[in-house]
């Protein structure tokens, strides 16, 4: 295993750690208050630890990517060093679809009340929205991490691509994706709960990461049959192919449509928010808004780079603009 193999290994568990510790402590929050009383919790002091919670995971999640992936392009002899320097705090607060994480982790407590309003069980209630607000927040930790992972390796100019690192196990959809490499500023196809990482390369740097194929024969029997299914397990060893048996992109979507409207965000854009001060666009107060905001809109990452296509100058001023390195 080569070094830089062994940074992304360690970035992913890393990753993972993170989010199961902020997981564990959600979890226990929710589960102290009874379904009747969700709603106004999660509009009090336990929907504030909550976000806290989330915010500080997603902070630690963002502030060792730079480290990572600088120390995984020395590893690779490209040692010319980051041109900017990422500023963890813009990542923070934010849901990877740009709205305010706030509201996102309200959805839970919505869907519990639904479920009691429809005459389901207490129990069966708290655990609709418990499954639900324990995956949102393992995935917006992991998207995160991968976001402060994509805007470091637009600030190294030796940074061209990264792999898809799939560790098992995993479902089918990401290991048909294992192993193959991706332009440093395209978006990264993952689902609910997807915890693969990245490891960044150079322009001289090819990683043997495992194939699919050779995931799937280091699972056992049983995995194999709870992923691939039985017709689809005999059909693998009838010598058919494997991307056939399984649909790699369905269930699939980057953190920010490419499509379609471009996603922005209102979160940080106050006078006194890292984005407000770094568009210097002037700020307006919408009718029934309590503070005034950018008059620009704040793109997030994935957008940035869409609109910025292989042009790293222009990714890079745009990160700038938007508060997301220095």
């Amino acid at each position: 295993m080569s070094r830089a193999t062994e940074l992304a290994a360690a970035r992913y568990l890393e990753t993972q750690s993170i989010a199961r510790g902020v997981v564990a402590a959600v979890q226990a929050l929710w589960r102290d208050v009874t379904p009747d009383r969700i709603l106004s919790a999660m509009q009090g002091e336990t929907g504030r630890q909550i976000l806290a919670a989330v915010m500080a995971g997603q902070l630690s999640a963002a502030q060792g990517a730079q480290a990572f992936v600088t120390a995984s392009m020395l590893a690779q002899g490209a040692a010319a060093g980051p041109v900017a320097l990422l500023n963890p705090g813009a990542l923070v607060g934010i849901a990877s679809d740009a709205r305010p994480l706030a509201t996102l982790l309200y959805l839970p407590a919505i869907r519990t009340a639904q479920a009691l309003a429809a005459g389901q069980s207490a129990e069966v209630a708290s655990l609709a929205g418990l499954n639900q607000i324990a995956t949102m927040v393992g995935t917006q930790i992991a998207d995160t991490a991968r976001a402060a992972t994509f805007v470091s390796m637009a600030a190294e100019p030796r940074c061209i691509s990264y792999v898809r690192v799939v560790k098992l196990p995993a479902c089918v959809r990401c290991i048909l994706l294992s192993g193959r490499q991706y332009s440093y500023s395209t978006g990264f196809k993952r689902h609910p709960r997807c915890d693969c990482g990245m490891e960044p390369m150079t322009d001289a740097e090819w990683k043997q990461t495992s194939t699919p194929e050779a995931l799937v024969r280091q699972m056992s029997p049983e995995e194999q049959r709870k992923r691939l299914g039985p017709a689809g397990v005999k059909a693998l060893e009838s010598g058919a192919d494997l991307g056939q048996i399984v649909n790699a992109r369905r269930g699939m979507a980057t953190a920010v449509a490419g499509r379609g409207p471009l996603k922005v965000t209102t979160e940080g854009t106050t006078k006194r928010g890292i984005g407000g001060k770094a568009l210097n666009s002037g700020f307006e107060k919408q009718p029934g808004k309590r503070y005034e905001r950018a008059k620009e809109a704040r793109l997030m990452p994935e957008t940035i780079f869409k609109l910025a296509g292989d042009n790293r100058e222009h990714q890079i001023a745009m990160l700038k603009k938007h508060g997301y390195i220095t």
